[in-house]
């Protein structure tokens, strides 16, 4: 290859990550990526949690993104796992119009189930009218656990609700529920985690089989035994396993850019016309510098 591959990866929890893992991430091509608000690994006990989270991910995380050159989008949504404490999910569904119009938002997300109970099921519903409402692309979280029917039933539901499948994001993918994913016409994500659920040898087999239309790779590294770099490591694997470079650069990039740039809050010139890394700059007075000297780049675009 002559250039350096851009990659994107659309599903990545960066509140939980290190300033490592964004200069590693940019080394390896990531020029962009999507943060889905989720839980924190214990439940939220107040609403003023969910706003302090809300509006991180809409100021204090882009800012650390782009501190590496990286360009920061979220998701802002009520995760299936915390709407079954039902008074607290009221007033987080009340908060949620305060966030969904930030120009970082790309979508309503993650939602969906996690044990496919009742609350999760009105909350979900309650979202994907909101979304509806406001012509947003959503990103649905597909349970763990019964997967293929929690994902069966995530796609009727959006049906239901008269969403385009275009405009929906269908994640945490598998051998099982991929073609029935793809045959009803939504767009099918893959979270590549090492050594477990969908490793990145698996997810070239199931390029080879299906091609690179409508199906999108990240990496929903988070707090747990994950890999920000799962995205660029797949593109690789898939190079050497003989797929070609433009269906990498489908699953790995554009793909994932078309999906969730249909609000036209994230468009390439984003990144390839962006001003460079200026680690003066600060945050309510705050920098991710820890007495270093800051790196200075200025730049047009990405070469």
């Amino acid at each position: 290859m002559k250039d350096k591959m851009m990659f994107i990866d659309p599903h990545v929890h960066m509140t939980s990550r290190t300033t490592d893992d964004y200069e590693a991430m940019a080394k390896a091509g990531i020029v962009a990526l999507i943060e889905p608000s989720f839980w924190l690994g214990q439940p939220r006990t107040k609403v003023g949690s969910f706003q302090d989270y809300y509006s991180s991910l809409v100021g204090w995380e882009p800012f650390r993104a782009s501190q590496f050159g990286i360009q920061h989008y979220c998701t802002i949504g009520l995760n299936s796992k915390e709407a079954n404490n039902e008074a607290l999910a009221e007033q987080v569904i009340e908060l949620l119009p305060l966030y969904v119009h930030k120009e970082n938002v790309v979508a309503i997300g993650e939602i969906g189930y996690d044990d496919q109970t009742a609350a999760e099921d009105k909350y979900f519903r309650i979202q994907l009218e909101l979304a509806k409402e406001l012509d947003m692309v959503v990103q649905v979280h597909t349970p763990h656990r019964d997967k293929k029917a929690g994902t069966i039933r995530s796609m009727e539901v959006c049906l239901e609700h008269g969403l385009d499948p275009k405009r929906v994001i269908i994640d945490h993918n598998n051998e099982e529920t991929v073609e029935e994913v793809l045959n009803r016409g939504f767009i099918a994500a893959f979270t590549i985690y090492p050594n477990t659920k969908m490793g990145n040898e698996r997810m070239v087999e199931v390029v080879k089989k299906y091609g690179s239309t409508d199906i999108i790779v990240d990496s929903s590294a988070d707090w747990g035994v994950s890999d920000p770099l799962a995205v660029p490591k797949t593109a690789s694997l898939m190079l050497k396993n003989g797929i070609a470079e433009e269906h990498v650069k489908k699953t790995c990039y554009q793909n994932a850019l078309d999906a969730f740039g249909k609000n036209g809050k994230m468009k390439e010139s984003d990144w390839m016309n962006a001003k460079g890394i200026d680690q003066t700059e600060l945050y309510n007075n705050n920098s991710v510098l820890r007495g270093q000297n800051p790196k200075i780049e200025k730049t047009d675009k990405i070469h």
